[in-house]
């Protein structure tokens, strides 16, 4: 019963605000209702375009969401943690500067540093790593 407790509480240390690596947005990291874990723009350094209007999804590769605005889009989805390998898997990422999506592993190196690396084809080898930071809401 113990082990449960602990692998529920070791999930939950991903939850919370995280900037990005370019340090010009930051992801609030969730448990949606069926217990995935799933990640949002919550705040964006630049968050109009050059006419003053709110950043949309323009790189989509899907025209009909092309006009959803950045803000509050939801770039991290699927994550379920493994407690065995200590790591939130089996997810994916969505890069609004490329308008791609990548499948997804994440893990924490302490309790402030969030590692995400996004790979294609399942093969993590074929991948890079993006280094996040915890802080505060920026709002």
């Amino acid at each position: 019963m113990f082990l449960g407790v602990k692998s529920y509480a070791q999930a939950d240390q991903i939850l919370g605000i995280w900037l990005t690596a370019e340090g010009n947005s930051q992801v609030e990291i969730t448990k949606a209702p069926n217990g995935q874990f799933v990640g949002r723009i919550v705040w964006m350094e630049e968050p109009l375009d050059e006419q003053g209007r709110p950043k949309v999804d323009k790189d989509n590769p899907n025209a009909s969401l092309r006009t959803r605005p950045l803000q509050n889009l939801m770039i991290l989805q699927g994550f379920t943690f493994n407690a065995n390998r200590r790591e939130w898997s089996g997810g994916t990422i969505y890069d609004p500067q490329e308008g791609k999506t990548y499948d997804a592993v994440m893990r924490l190196d302490g309790n402030n540093k969030l590692i995400l690396r996004g790979f294609v084809m399942g093969m993590r080898m074929l991948g890079r790593n993006s280094e996040w930071t915890r802080e505060r809401a920026r709002r």
